[in-house]
């Protein structure tokens, strides 16, 4: 009988214990919820502040028409929603009306119908994501709703307003890993991703039970940096026709792929640089090949041919081996280890002097200037105009394509480079040395950032630098070699 009364008074305490265990959450649960509301409200606010505080902005690129100097945004931060629910504050009779709204309001695809009523459904989950990057206009549709349970949040994306247009130059930006900025990847975003993405914030102080500053303590905080803003040497007039007539002709021809660059041959400024087939940034992950990122202007190598053919010519006379007036009789067909090297469509050309060999595109021609330049200094001049190596152009991936061929024994190396085979180059090496050619003899280093513009009004200028290629060209015009 003690027994017993012994068990029952523990019963009795403990559901007495676990009692009071509930009504001490329930009034405090009151007291957050109710009467501190304000308190709580304004904490979260205040540490929503510290976060912008604390998490730069990113700096934005521009084009400019180089006439006025006007600027263009080509790269700039626009705010977005994400759009979320918490089905546990929706009633089951109001799902179907609210994927409803949804649906027609946000563009969700019909098809999404039936997964939508499933998260909506789950009457105890307290988040559900049903869009995300939505713009304030339709934002403010929704909004007007008033739909129980339907919430957002303010999230800062990329934006490029051209869209396709530059979209190999400029890369692209994404929500990084641990969701707290953007981090960009590829083109101008990639290279100067540390530049564009400024410095981070610091904030020391006492932390509350969840690890979040307390908002009424004291504690040290250093802002965050903003990121500066990038000025392109860009035309965005001459990039709009240049790569719309690039279009045309990759249509026309049935091309797999199409590359432009128009350069200031002085100064070594990229005004328009095109890579086909493109994207859009601003719906990067829709690309249906990966390749389409790489700027096939600065990154695709391929065997140049008879564009390269001025490259050997200019070294033939810039060391007085040959002149415009050399002649030369057309052997017709070269041989090289039991090798046949014929000109195009196997025609004979007869009697050329080197200007006709250019002219008409001689092979043979170029054969002949290479025997005279010999493969040691054919290759030399190759790696003094560039080829072989990257330019250092300001832009993310660069290729340094592959001369190496010329470096090798053996008479058919030197012939069949002469005229641009057996080697490769990328569009941005082959335009820096013309322009070279185009500029007496001195190559300009290719640049496409005009400016960087940082934080309180400094900026930093970018400007090409010109290497002396040709050495009779510049003592010619009186410069130094």
């Amino acid at each position: 009988m003690l027994h017993k009364e012994k068990t029952d008074n523990r019963l009795r305490f403990i559901a007495v214990f676990f009692l009071a265990i509930a009504l001490i959450i329930i009034i405090k649960l009151f007291l957050l919820q109710v009467v501190q509301y304000n308190y709580y409200h304004t904490l979260a606010l205040n540490s929503h502040e510290i976060y912008k505080q604390l998490h730069p902005k990113r700096g934005e690129i521009f084009f400019q028409d180089t006439r006025n100097k006007t600027l263009f945004p080509a790269a700039i931060n626009r705010q977005y929603y994400l759009i979320y629910a918490v089905p546990k504050d929706i009633k089951p009779e109001e799902v179907s009306g609210t994927v409803d709204k949804l649906i027609k309001i946000l563009s969700i695809p019909e098809t999404e119908r039936e997964n939508l009523n499933k998260k909506l459904s789950k009457s105890n989950d307290l988040y559900e994501p049903v869009a995300k990057k939505i713009d304030s206009d339709t934002y403010e549709k929704l909004k007007a709703e008033k739909l129980p349970g339907i919430y957002a949040n303010e999230e800062e994306y990329r934006y490029y307003p051209e869209q396709n247009l530059a979209g190999p130059i400029l890369g692209f930006s994404r929500i990084d890993d641990h969701g707290e900025g953007l981090v960009g990847s590829y083109g101008m975003e990639g290279y100067w991703n540390k530049i564009l993405s400024g410095r981070k914030g610091f904030a020391i102080g006492e932390r509350g039970a969840f690890g979040s500053l307390v908002a009424m303590s004291s504690h040290s905080q250093v802002n965050a940096q903003d990121g500066a803003d990038l000025v392109l040497t860009i035309d965005r007039s001459l990039e709009y026709q240049a790569c719309s007539l690039l279009q045309k002709g990759l249509d026309e021809y049935r091309a797999k792929s199409a590359s432009l660059i128009m350069m200031n041959p002085k100064t070594g400024a990229i005004l328009a640089m095109c890579s086909l087939p493109d994207f859009n940034p601003n719906d990067y992950s829709q690309v249906k090949d990966i390749r389409q990122y790489n700027n096939t202007a600065i990154f695709t190598p391929y065997e140049p041919g008879s564009v390269f053919k001025p490259i050997t010519m200019s070294a033939g006379v810039d060391l007085g081996l040959v002149s415009p007036n050399t002649t030369f009789t057309d052997p017709c067909v070269r041989v090289y280890g039991g090798y046949p090297i014929r000109n195009a469509l196997n025609k004979c050309y007869g009697v050329q002097t080197m200007t006709q060999v250019l002219e008409n595109s001689i092979n043979t021609g170029m054969m002949f200037v290479a025997d005279k330049l010999g493969h040691e200094r054919l290759a030399d001049y190759a790696k003094k105009y560039g080829f072989g190596q990257k330019t250092g152009i300001e832009l993310s991936p660069e290729s340094s394509a592959d001369i190496s061929s010329l470096d090798r024994n053996g008479q058919i190396y030197a012939a069949v480079g002469s005229f641009g085979q057996g080697l490769t180059a990328t569009p941005i090496q082959l335009a820096a040395a013309y322009s070279a050619i185009a500029n007496q003899g001195l190559m300009p280093k290719p640049y496409i950032v005009s400016e960087v513009r940082y934080l309180g009004g400094r900026k930093s200028l970018s400007r090409g630098q010109n290497s002396g290629i040709l050495c009779s060209w510049q003592n010619r015009y009186g410069s130094d070699c």
